[in-house]
């Protein structure tokens, strides 16, 4: 998952991709400009909504927290950042995290690129998954396949230099065996 506040991507390696985020139609309401009881209600139904998308995958396999992002809400994303894994903690599912920089690299071979040149990649490599054009979405492929590279059950060839990144991931210490078949989800 590609989490945001406006557009959190999600996919599965069973062959789907959702976004869900806050929307302000009005373009007036930023979340991140409601009064603080409010913006925590929809916070909340943001953590709810995504959790109920995914249910309880066998590997959930995240975006780092980009620390560098500038601009408003850096304090909503980075509580929904940490409760989206405590919930996945506390349910039991190991998590994988991936940075900005590993993700790029995993779609494209490089450390740095466009969203543009991610979503390319992204229909080129895995076009199974209809992302509509989303960037959010696109990006939520490519953790959803790095996890699914590092369980030894990839989803499609990737170059070896794209592996690096999957290679360099910060992946959960300890894993059930099972989890490493055929049949895992991410």
């Amino acid at each position: 998952m590609d989490t945001s506040l406006t557009g959190t991507g999600l996919a599965s390696s069973e062959g789907w991709c959702r976004v869900i985020g806050y929307v302000d139609k009005s373009k007036k309401h930023p979340i991140s400009k409601l009064p603080h009881l409010v913006r925590l209600a929809h916070l909340n139904v943001l953590l709810d909504t995504v959790m109920a998308t995914i249910g309880h995958p066998d590997l959930a396999v995240i975006e780092g927290a980009a620390f560098a992002q500038s601009g408003g809400g850096a304090h909503e994303r980075a509580w929904l950042w940490w409760r989206l894994f405590e919930r996945l903690a506390d349910q039991g599912t190991p998590v994988g995290i991936l940075s900005t920089n590993q993700r790029i690299h995993y779609a494209t071979g490089k450390g740095s690129g466009s969203k543009t040149v991610v979503m390319d990649q992204v229909a080129r490599r895995w076009p199974q998954w209809q992302t509509g054009g989303n960037d959010n979405a696109a990006d939520a492929v490519v953790l959803m396949a790095a996890g699914r590279d590092w369980l030894h059950h990839p989803i499609g060839d990737v170059p070896k230099v794209h592996r690096k990144a999957v290679d360099n991931a910060d992946w959960p210490d300890a894993i059930d065996g099972a989890l490493l078949g055929a049949g895992a989800r991410s």
